[in-house]
């Protein structure tokens, strides 16, 4: 469910979330306009919350463990999570 399709995806996702909170924080003394402008960069990067980030990288790296792909995952346009084919 929070799994990426690499790993390298994944852990690019996390550096610029975890950037982003940081330089948040960072700049919120500073640059109130700046800190509140990057925090929604953060979210949408660690999609939610850093723990949502943190059970995704064990999803992914115990996905390519198995040799499996993350579950979830779309595959030619159509999302193994979606909905059932009405007939």
């Amino acid at each position: 469910m929070f799994a990426s399709k690499s790993l390298v995806a994944h852990v690019a996702r996390g550096v610029i979330g975890f950037g982003a909170l940081a330089a948040s924080v960072l700049l919120a003394r500073d640059l109130l306009w700046a800190s509140i402008a990057l925090l929604p960069v953060a979210l949408v990067a660690l999609r939610g919350c850093p723990m949502c980030w943190t059970v995704g990288l064990i999803q992914t790296v115990a996905a390519r463990a198995r040799g499996e792909r993350p579950q979830g995952l779309c595959d030619d346009g159509g999302c193994a999570g979606g909905p059932p084919e009405r007939g």
